[in-house]
């Protein structure tokens, strides 16, 4: 299968879909596409992802590439993936995860979870946040809560939120997709510490290189 020219995103919400359209095209190499589908939130996601994916299933052409993002919440992260893969099979696409443990040469489906929450991935590129809120410091990452962005307690949107007001941003609240617009067009996966996020990014590469198997589990969900 050849290398992927145009990927389907399918994400949950308007913020994702903000934040990848100013985070893909810096990443993508020359003449490669994509498009973004929102749905009206994760359950809305999950209720037609497997109607979504078997018309996919039906015409999708050799050099696109399927990826669904969704937030992993409160859920147990290996019971999500798997869930999603297994609704990826019945659809009938072949998911990374399969394709890893066939040995075959080529996905046609990636499953990623945004550990807990798309903010998680701010907290792992801090230099990115700055160049938007300019009046943060730099020691936030290293504070205790904050060290691990994916382990954050306590909801990571609501604690992006609670920095950004003890600095005097955001005072009535988080603009969640002007916030996502802005800060997607500074993340650079060369410095992020967010390992879900990083293993978003390993399923982009991967699409778009010719394509290689057996990178295991992994966090989040790696194959």
């Amino acid at each position: 299968m050849a290398a992927a020219t145009h990927l389907v995103l399918l994400v949950e919400e308007p913020s994702m879909e903000a934040f990848l359209h100013a985070l893909l095209p810096r990443l993508m190499p020359a003449r490669r596409t994509f498009e973004i589908h929102p749905f009206q939130g994760k359950d809305d996601l999950m209720a037609k992802l497997e109607a979504r994916l078997r018309g996919y299933a039906q015409w999708l052409p050799e050099d696109w590439r399927v990826l669904v993002i969704v937030d992993r919440d409160d859920e147990d992260c290996k019971a999500l993936k798997a869930k999603m893969d297994d609704i990826g099979t019945r659809a009938g696409l072949l998911t990374r995860t399969q394709a890893a443990t066939e040995g075959q040469p080529a996905w046609q489906l990636a499953n990623r979870i945004a550990i807990e929450e798309l903010e998680a991935w701010y907290f792992g590129d801090w230099p990115a946040v700055q160049a938007v809120h300019p009046k943060l410091p730099d020691g936030i990452p290293k504070s205790r809560g904050y060290r691990d962005p994916d382990a954050i307690a306590g909801g990571t949107w609501e604690a992006f939120e609670r920095v950004l007001q003890r600095h005097g941003y955001a005072k009535a609240g988080l603009a969640k997709i002007q916030t996502a617009r802005a800060i997607g067009g500074h993340i650079d996966p060369g410095r992020s510490r967010s390992p879900s996020f990083l293993v978003f990014y390993a399923a982009l590469v991967e699409a778009w290189e010719v394509q290689r198997t057996g990178d295991g589990a992994g966090h989040g969900g790696k194959a």
